[in-house]
This record gives structure tokens, C-alpha cells and sequence, in this order.
């Protein structure tokens, strides 16, 4: 009856059996459109935007605003993971026998094959559908966590970060895909805004739950809380989230996504361990090496491939590289903040792990008051403007940090990340922002894996640049001071503040004193030079924006382009 309907009133012609068909299927969602709020119908038609082709219903304006929660809520259980174990790596070294170098890849294995899997990921999930990649990743995610609160054994351990890493570079892309493919292009900025700030201040929300599980429960609570996040997002991603894909089913590039996790994974292997094995050592030349060949080799085939896993020509267009270069540049600076800052706070100044996390959060507080902005500043100035201003200010405030000595105030921490959140807030959101609105509705998987990959390295450049600026400014400092340090100790302190502060203590008395404070302002110049380093790092990002970026009418027009 419903065919014959629709034939009579003109909705249904016959073609082939597979143009039938779609035709029905088109008819029968214009018949339940008449469900749908008639406010919301006329709004989306007063606005000129149409829903995409690639979802299965075209959600009003509640149902997206809830679905970008969702979104949020499996976007922060994994950024948390990044940092939130930090804090838990002393009781895991306990309770496992983990050595240093175990405890170092414990962290490292995870964002490893995080960052080598974000760009198959997402090809994969604009081809089969993002819900169910998202799906599938968080299935992975919670089943390693849930793993994670039984083992004994450091490996096993290992193993399990390497498996949850796998399950975040499904989880990730999808998170910013699906919000960019739902929402129409003059709420898309304002989303992404949301997205980049929860991105941004995730990190250090994993820290303070930590801290604060730690206080009452052991390193094995932290996994548990993130297998709990899995559970509620999945039962929240079945509920609430469309489905959508590449209409055109475009086959996956095997060849360059193997290429990819090959290259990603060896260059970021390398960037990890060269601080700590030194940058001449066979391990770390051969994955540097072997990286960049794959990598080139990546780029090579991708150019002549006919359906390419990403297609270098994109970083041909102005908004596309600018935003790639700003989330590089800015997360060298964010994840190397964190990195430095935490042990200062909790060696130098002698924070608890959950003040620490505290005496940070002025930044993630600048970086939700001022997101909101961002995409209003875009419109009026542009991105060129909007984003060198941002990492101008940026610089600034890590520039506020190096002030900072062993007898500092919490003032320079307060004024210094306040002002550090607020560039991340006005740059990060237009970067995302533009990366994604430079690709169509299909690629919206792989804009958004660039995005993340983009972010992966810039963060293990971070930790590992600053942490090697931060390290030669240390052992520097311990040398101008050596006359306060005993010639037997002086190897030892010059290795680590942790073991100048245990020396000093089994030292005690004045002599004692005169060691922990010639170790106290020797850390306080590596930290100096490191943030010299980032502000230097955000400096160059700024100049490169503002050689790259569109001006005002390019970026008006990026910002009501629709995906699709």
C-alpha cells in the first residue's frame, strides 16, 4: 500500500531494481520527516542547510547537542589516559617490580600506537561507518583497562596499554568526524570549540581524578574509572548517536595506511626513546631513519594512488597546513608544559599530586571561558589574525613561566597558565576548525585523524624536545653549583632531582640544605630554558600561520561551508 501511494502521488518512479529501492527508501524518510519537530524543519530550511546524505536521520538541534556530550565523554576518557597514570606510576612500580625502563614504556606504548593507528582508523571508519569504529574502539579501550586492574606483570601491563592505545585511535577521529558531519556549518565552529577545549583540558582532568583516586585507592583505580567511562559511553554511543559513512564507498588505501602506522610508529619511537638512550644510538637512528623512509615512501604512493588514505595535495591549501602546523606547535608547547611544570610543582614546590593537578587548572578555566570566542573572532578577523595573535599570547605566557626559580610564589604559575590557556582556547578550536572544513563530509574521518595525529606527535616532540632542554638546563645548573654539593655526590645529583633530594636528606643539617637548594634552583633553570624552548617553538608557529593562514573572506567562507 505504502509503494502504491507513493507511485500515485508521483514520489516513486520505476528504473532499475536498485533505483526502486532507493527511491523507496528516500520516500519513506520523506513520509517520517513529518514526525520531526516542524521548529526544527523550518529552521534548518530558513538556514539553507540540508542534513547529510550520509546519516541515517538528520538530528534536530537537541539530539545534537546531546550527541556532542556523548562525544565529550569518550573524547575525555581517553586524553586522560595520557597523563592521568603519570601519577599512579610510583604504586605501579610497587606492586608490579616494574624497573624505570618499564615504567617509561608503560606510559610511551600507549600513545605509540595511538598516534601510528589515528590515520587508518579513520579512513576505515568513513568507509564502514563511524558508530561502528567509535563502537568498536571503545570496546577495545574498556576491555585493556578492565585487564589492566588484575595484572602483576609490568609486560602484561605493556601489552595492554599497547591494545588501549589501538582501541583511542579508533575512539578519537570519530568523536570530531561524527560532530562535524552533524552539525550545520554556523553551529560546526561553536562545536568544534567545545570538542578542542575538552581535547585540551581532558589531559589534565585525568590527573586530578587520579590524584584523587590515589588518595584513597591504589594505581589500579585509575583503570577502573576508565573502564566505567567505556561502559557509559558505549551504552551512550548505541543510544544516542547517528550513523554515517562515505556515501561513495571509497575502497581503503591498504598500501598507504600500512605505510603510515609503519612511519608514524618508527618516528615517534624515535622522538620517545632519544632522550633516553641518546640520538646517536643504533635503536633510535635506525627508527628516525626507517620512519622517514616509510613516511616519504607514504607520501610518494599517495600521490599517484587513485583513492589516496590522505592526499598530500591538501596541505596545498592555506587553512588546511595552517591548522596542521598551529595543533603541531601548540601541543609541543602544552604536553611539554605538563610534562615540567607537574615535577615542579610536586618536587620544588612539594605538591601533592592532586594539588598539582589543581594548581593547573586556571588553564583548563581560561580554556573554557574563552572557547566559546574563538569562532566569533574568526568571523570578525579571520584565522590569519585570530590564530598569530593566539600563539603570540601563547608564547607570552610561557614566557611568564620562565620567570619561575626555586622560591617563586604560585603567582607566575597562576598568571603564566592562565595566559597559556587562553592562546590554546583562540588558537586550537579555528585550527581543528579549519582542518576540517578544508575536506568533505567523506573525509571527515581522515580531516579528523589528521587533526589527531597532528597533535600525537606534536605532544611526543614536546615531551621529548623540552624534556632534553629541560634535562641539559638541570645538569647545567648543578654544575654552576657544585661547590655546595659533595665531589662523591655530585654524578649522582646531576642525574636526577629525585636523587639530589634523597641525598640531601640522608645528608641533613646545613650541608644537607645546601645540597637540596643547589638542586632546587638548578631544576628551576631547566625548567626556565624549557619553556624558553616552547615559546620559541609557538613563536615560529605564529610566523607560519601568518604565512599560511587565509585572511577574513577565506576564512567566512570556510566557517558556512557545510561538509558534503
Amino acid at each position: 500500500m505504502l509503494c502504491t501511494w507513493l507511485r500515485r502521488s508521483g514520489r516513486l518512479t520505476y528504473g532499475s531494481s536498485s533505483d526502486r529501492l532507493n527511491q523507496s527508501f528516500t520516500s519513506v524518510g520523506l513520509c517520517l520527516s513529518r514526525a520531526w519537530p516542524r521548529k526544527e524543519r523550518n529552521m534548518e530550511k530558513a538556514q539553507g542547510t540540508t542534513p547529510s546524505p550520509v546519516a541515517s536521520a538528520p538530528p534536530g538541534l537537541a539530539r545534537r547537542r546531546l550527541v556532542l556530550a556523548v562525544m565529550c565523554v569518550a573524547l575525555m576518557m581517553i586524553v586522560s589516559m595520557v597523563v592521568g597514570l603519570t601519577v599512579a606510576l610510583p604504586g605501579i612500580a610497587g606492586d608490579t617490580g616494574a624497573s624505570q625502563a618499564e615504567l617509561l614504556w608503560i606510559m610511551n606504548s600507549y600513545g605509540l600506537v595511538f598516534a601510528g593507528f589515528l590515520l587508518p582508523a579513520g579512513a576505515l571508519g568513513d568507509r564502514y561507518g563511524r558508530k561502528g569504529m567509535l563502537l568498536a574502539g571503545v570496546l577495545v579501550f574498556g576491555a585493556a583497562s578492565a585487564a589492566a586492574m588484575w595484572v602483576d606483570d609490568p609486560n602484561v601491563l605493556i601489552l595492554l596499554r599497547v591494545v588501549a592505545g589501538v582501541g583511542s585511535a579508533m575512539i578519537m577521529p570519530m568523536t570530531l568526524s561524527i560532530v562535524t558531519t552533524i552539525f550545520p556549518s554556523e553551529e560546526r565552529a561553536g562545536a568544534v570549540a567545545i570538542w578542542s577545549a575538552v581535547a585540551a583540558g581532558g589531559a589534565l582532568m585525568g590527573l586530578l581524578i587520579s590524584g584523587a583516586l590515589l588518595e584513597a585507592f591504589s594505581w589500579r583505580s585509575t583503570f577502573g574509572v576508565s573502564a566505567g567511562l567505556a561502559i557509559v559511553s558505549g551504552v551512550l554511543v548505541l543510544a544516542v548517536v547517528p550513523t554515517s559513512k562515505d556515501p561513495d564507498e571509497t575502497p581503503v588505501d591498504v598500501v598507504g595506511a600500512l605505510l603510515s602506522v609503519v612511519g608514524l610508529v618508527a618516528v615517534v619511537y624515535a622522538i620517545i626513546e632519544g632522550p633516553e638512550r641518546g640520538w646517536t644510538d643504533l635503536a633510535v637512528v635506525v627508527a628516525a631513519v626507517g620512519g622517514a623512509g616509510a613516511l616519504l615512501a607514504f607520501v610518494l604512493w599517495e600521490l599517484r594512488v587513485e583513492h589516496p588514505l590522505l592526499d598530500p595535495r591538501f596541505f596545498r591549501m592555506g587553512a588546511f597546513a595552517a591548522g596542521s602546523v598551529v595543533i603541531v606547535m601548540a601541543s609541543v608547547a602544552i604536553f611539554g608544559l605538563f610534562f615540567v611544570m607537574l615535577q615542579y610543582l610536586q618536587w620544588i614546590k612539594g605538591y601533592s599530586p592532586l594539588v598539582a593537578g589543581l594548581a593547573l587548572m586556571p588553564m583548563t578555566v581560561a580554556v573554557a571561558l574563552v572557547s566559546p570566542a574563538a569562532p566569533v573572532l574568526v568571523r570578525r578577523l579571520g584565522l590569519r589574525v585570530v590564530m598569530t595573535v593566539a600563539m603570540t599570547i601563547m608564547a607570552g605566557g610561557m614566557g611568564v613561566l620562565a620567570t619561575l626559580d626555586k622560591d617563586s610564589t604560585y603567582l607566575p604559575v597562576l598568571l603564566g597558565t592562565s595566559v597559556v590557556g587562553a592562546g590554546i582556547a583562540m588558537c586550537l578550536a579555528p585550527a581543528t576548525d579549519s582542518i576540517v572544513a578544508s575536506l568533505p563530509a567523506s573525509k571527515q574521518g581522515v580531516a579528523s585523524a589528521v587533526n589527531d595525529v597532528t597533535r600525537e606527535v606534536g605532544g611526543a616532540l614536546g615531551i621529548a624536545i623540552l624534556g632534553s632542554a629541560f634535562n641539559s638546563g638541570y645538569r647545567s645548573g648543578v654544575g654552576e653549583r657544585s661547590d655546595s654539593i659533595p665531589p662523591e655526590s655530585l654524578a649522582v645529583v646531576r642525574n636526577s632531582i629525585d636523587a639530589a633530594l634523597a641525598i640531601a636528606d640522608r645528608i641533613g643539617g646545613s650541608a644537607g640544605a645546601r645540597v637540596a637548594d643547589a638542586a632546587g634552583y638548578a631544576f628551576a633553570d631547566g625548567l626556565d630554558r624549557a619553556m624558553l624552548v616552547a615559546a620559541a617553538f609557538v613563536a615560529v608557529g605564529a610566523v607560519a600561520v601568518l604565512l599560511l593562514a587565509p585572511g577574513r573572506a577565506e576564512s567566512i567562507r570556510l566557517q558556512e561551508k557545510q561538509p558534503g
